[in-house]
């Protein structure tokens, strides 16, 4: 630049010839901050005042455009101008703009560019309007603009998916004007300015194009997020905002700025924020960070579903992973599992042939253990038996290189009593993979009480490779997720027994937001996990003052109905679709029966109160003793791992809707028949004297 001007910390701009540069540059993703919103008004301003430049040229600096906005503005009052005015602004200018796109150009940055008189796009960069993840919709233009330089269907698949979308489709949908080479930003904005000038680089600005009205396009896609996410507002909003931009833009803008503040101010806008921001939060800890180990090479034990699940996840974040099995007919068939899990990937498009081919070349199969001797991490993920896990830890600690971490996928078991297996239990730590584990993001990383701080930051560092949620977690039995779901578990049977169906409460969780109620959860995960748990607490010994749950659910196993994988549990698989299973039906009326149990009418409001109240007090003691470190890690453990809806935040983000003295007077009611299980969280107790919230407990 000749000569640059400052118009902010983030802005600059200056002249080359008859193109006006404007630089933005404000690490690391140049999101529209204050200093970026006042210095693009205040160079746009005085490139027109100077009158020095035929066209204008803004690009970004560092690796990305504009990549949205700032997320550290979140939940604080807005700073003037807003991002609207500033694009207005820009929008009129005298001068015509273009923008030079690379990396991402994501909401208020795609909104940015929209604004300007022309669009250039490098090969490879991606745009896109992801609001509607964050509950709410495009504000600064996006739902306006869009369908006037494209159309209205592509604005409704850009806008209301929220997906990321290549500048090449951009370009064959009139979203992108130029595609270019990568290059230089400031090179190539040069080149598309003096193109502007010559006008071989055609400019237009949105507000004299008009939209072409799509109502079918409008009426299918408002009716097909209104049945399939029927809670999440914000996008029939953003249908809606569309349907505006047949308007004049400046009606269209104050209808957009309509349907924006309806989704502020909903509750799922506060619940998908908190997600947003939960999920950096977990690995925000000091645990996380500092020195980590090796991740050169992985060992698996194991070639059943968990071990296959997590062999795939591996191999497809580039880590050469050595599988374990103790027969050929079982490591034949894990890597069968595994070779469709990667061709699953490949006909999704989520990786090319070559990469899948890539990724299987670096499995190495093996019936040996000794052939652990030189990886880095091993995984055990074999049957939940505290006996053979004790005996694998064994023959690793005499097989492993010394500084080898020893891992364990168990869902509920000591990890101090199989790392007192070993004499290096500073490596050993339990990795809580979910099934199936190279689709679900989380990963419960549980730190044993010898295990090293660089072994449990490598514990982190896996999560990132794996592109999951690490989540911290203490030994206990069922550590975060499966010591809550083991609690509020017994809520669901609690309520069969007593007179709901389990379909009746499933539909009833499924209509709070759930994508699958408990029971046909359990039928999906397979019953027998929860049966060999219950037996294993019965031989430890229960409590005698404890109200058994497990009677129904017992009896459906020992009929050796165990879910979807024999073909039958608490609902019937032959035709697909789950159909209820009409003995089970029996087998709740005989235990009623033999219990002496009169049933009673619930409605579908009583059993999420109940089910939700008994969550969230184990979720409450999980926080007081210290299993999780901060409310936001259950959140993110029960949002990544269990299936709650995200739009409601979480399970204590959602106790903060409801209030402490509400759930402390709830457990109080039901205590009144149980006051075993409906014991008050003592933690509960004290934030409803004091007024405080699980949020104050989070940042």
């Amino acid at each position: 630049m000749a000569e640059a001007n400052s118009t902010s910390d983030a802005v600059s701009y200056g002249y080359e010839g008859e193109v006006a540069l404007i630089c933005i540059d404000n690490p690391p993703v140049n999101a529209t901050g204050i200093a970026v919103r006042e210095g693009l008004v205040a160079a746009v301003k005085a490139i027109n005042e100077e009158a020095k430049a035929k066209a204008i040229a803004i690009y970004c600096a560092g690796r990305t455009f504009i990549a949205g906005a700032d997320i550290r503005e979140f939940g604080k009052p807005p700073k003037m101008p807003s991002l609207t005015e500033v694009l207005n602004d820009l929008e009129a200018s005298a001068i015509p703009t273009v923008s030079i796109i690379h990396g991402t150009a994501l909401g208020g940055g795609y909104e940015t560019a929209l604004a300007t008189h022309a669009r250039v796009g490098m090969k490879g960069a991606k745009f896109g309007l992801p609001e509607v993840l964050l509950g709410i919709i495009p504000g600064a233009g996006g739902t306006q603009r869009l369908p006037r330089v494209s159309s209205v269907g592509f604005a409704l698949d850009i806008a209301v998916s929220g997906r990321h979308a290549p500048v090449e489709e951009g370009f064959e949908k009139g979203a992108i004007d130029r595609i270019v080479e990568p290059g230089d930003p400031r090179e190539i904005a040069i080149a598309m300015g003096q193109e502007v000038i010559a006008g071989t680089l055609p400019t237009r600005r949105t507000d004299q194009i008009e939209a072409k009205a799509d109502p079918e396009a409008i009426s299918n896609t408002l009716a097909m997020v209104q049945k399939k996410n029927p809670h999440l507002i914000n996008l029939a909003e953003c249908v809606k905002a569309i349907e505006a931009a047949t308007l004049p833009l400046a009606e269209g803008l104050a209808k957009e700025r309509e349907h924006f503040m309806t989704c502020m101010n909903s509750p799922q806008r506060s619940g998908l924020i908190h997600a947003f921001f939960g999920e950096r939060a977990v690995s925000n800890i000091p645990e996380a960070k500092g020195d980590t180990r090796p991740l050169d090479k992985i060992g698996v034990i194991g070639g059943g579903t968990m071990g296959s699940g997590i062999t795939t996840s591996c191999l497809l974040a580039g880590i050469p992973v050595r599988l374990i099995e103790v027969q050929q007919e079982g490591l034949d068939r894990g890597v069968a599992t595994i070779t469709k899990n990667l061709d699953g990937a490949v006909s999704r498009g989520k990786m090319s042939q070559d990469k899948r081919d890539a990724a299987l070349a670096m499995l190495e199969p093996s019936l040996a253990m000794e052939d652990l001797a030189d990886v880095d991490l091993v995984i055990e993920a074999v049957f939940e038996k505290m006996e053979i896990k004790k005996d694998i830890f064994g023959k690793l600690d005499t097989i492993c290189k010394p500084g080898a971490i020893l891992a364990s996928n168990t869902s509920y078991l000591d990890v101090n009593q199989i790392a007192e297996m070993t004499n290096r239990p500073q490596d050993v730590l339990g990795l809580h993979f979910f099934s199936p584990a190279h689709v679900m993001r989380l990963l419960e990383i549980v730190q044993g009480a010898k295990t090293a701080p660089d072994a449990l930051a490598t514990g982190f560092a896996l999560a990132k490779k794996l592109k999951k949620v690490g989540v911290l977690a203490q030994v206990c039995d069922g550590f975060i997720g499966n010591r809550i779901l083991g609690h509020y578990g017994k809520t669901n049977a609690y309520l069969v027994l007593d007179g709901a169906s389990p379909q009746q409460v499933d539909t009833a969780l499924e209509a709070f937001g759930f994508a699958m109620g408990p029971n046909k959860v359990g039928d999906l995960a397979g019953l027998d996990i929860g049966y060999m748990t219950r037996q294993r607490k019965k031989e430890e010994g229960m409590d005698p003052n404890e109200r058994y749950a497990g009677d129904v659910a017992d009896k459906i196993c020992e009929n050796g109905w165990y879910g979807r994988k024999t073909g039958k549990g608490y609902y019937m698989y032959e035709t697909g679709a789950p159909v209820p299973n009409p003995e089970v039906e029996k087998i709740i009326d005989d235990v009623r029966a033999e219990k002496g149990i009169t049933p009673k009418d619930f409605s579908d409001q009583d059993i999420v109160d109940r089910y939700m109240t008994a969550m969230i007090a184990e979720a409450t003691r999980v926080v007081e003793d210290g299993t999780a470190k901060r409310p936001v890690d259950v959140d993110m453990v029960f949002l990544f791992g269990y299936g709650f809806p995200r739009f409601r935040g979480g399970p204590l983000h959602y106790a903060d809707t409801i209030g402490a003295k509400e759930l402390v007077a709830r457990m109080e009611e039901y205590a009144k028949e149980d006051p075993h299980y409906w014991q008050v969280p003592e933690l509960l107790r004290k934030m409803a004297a004091d007024g405080t919230t699980f949020a104050d407990m989070n940042w």
